[in-house]
């Protein structure tokens, strides 16, 4: 399998200078590091033997992603939740489509020094996603686990904003995803998507002490820019992708806490 690492935006700017093939035969797809990118690998062989060549390229910044897809300089990807999709094409007046679901990384809540949400002490410092889509997404899983209450019928986009109870007075505190699991050395409390979490060696069904419900806002997605949403190379990858092969992989390596949602 062909596999590049873009590390830092000179290698980037390097690769973005060639345009990608969007040919049926062969095509480049954008992923993030970690589970995005193992699924990615065990993808290319299922795709291969159906025709399809695909060269996995990694992106260390997620953010990247969506734009070299919209501009052509990738075929596809596989690394995001609908929200963030939605948010990124509103942003950046992008025109990227979800073609495929692919699977969801459960958001859940940790802590080192406590092991139920009741030993939360009042004033609590709990850190959560900064980005607009997952701090929204982490506001929600605080409802769930009882420690505040939002506008009625608010959904992903809710902000602190829209806090209308916090019984326990807990201090949010909007941080860098990838800072998230470093974090939990200093805060009471930290809301990690499932990404980040194992990256960090944190297991969702594990270690955490809340977890969401699997909720399909937020299942993943295979993105093509809108323009080749109908090429050939299109459906030979999402049935790639969501082959039973590729689903007993997931189930295999991940042992539930990367969850197949086809």
């Amino acid at each position: 399998m062909k596999r590049r690492s873009l590390l830092i935006l000179p290698a980037l700017a390097l690769f973005l200078g060639t345009a990608a093939s969007a040919s049926a035969e062969k095509i480049r797809f954008g992923v993030t590091a970690g589970p995005h990118a193992q699924i990615a690998e065990a993808i290319v062989p299922i795709a291969k033997a159906k025709g399809l060549d695909i060269e996995v390229i990694e992106f260390s910044d997620g953010a990247l992603i969506d734009p070299a897809t919209n501009d052509g300089h990738l075929d596809a990807n596989g690394f995001q939740h609908t929200p963030y999709l939605d948010q990124q094409n509103r942003d950046r007046g992008l025109n990227v489509v979800s073609v495929g679901k692919t699977v969801l990384l459960p958001m859940a809540g940790y802590s080192k020094k406590y092991k139920t949400l009741a030993e939360l002490p009042e004033g609590a410092q709990v850190t959560i996603p900064n980005d607009p889509s997952n701090l929204g997404r982490a506001l929600k899983l605080l409802e769930k686990g009882g420690l505040l209450k939002l506008t009625p019928g608010v959904s992903f986009n809710a902000t602190e904003l829209d806090i209308v109870e916090n019984p326990k007075k807990i201090k949010i505190v909007p941080l860098e995803t990838a800072q998230l699991p470093r974090s939990l050395e200093d805060v009471d409390f930290s809301v990690i998507t499932s990404h980040f979490a194992l990256s960090a060696g944190l297991v969702p069904t594990r270690d955490s002490i809340l977890i969401e419900d699997q909720l399909s806002d937020y299942h993943c997605l295979i993105g093509v820019a809108e323009k080749n949403k109908d090429a050939p190379w299109v459906k030979t990858l999402v049935e790639a992708y969501q082959s039973p092969e590729v689903k007993s992989f997931i189930e295999a390596k991940f042992g539930g806490n990367v969850i197949p949602v086809w």
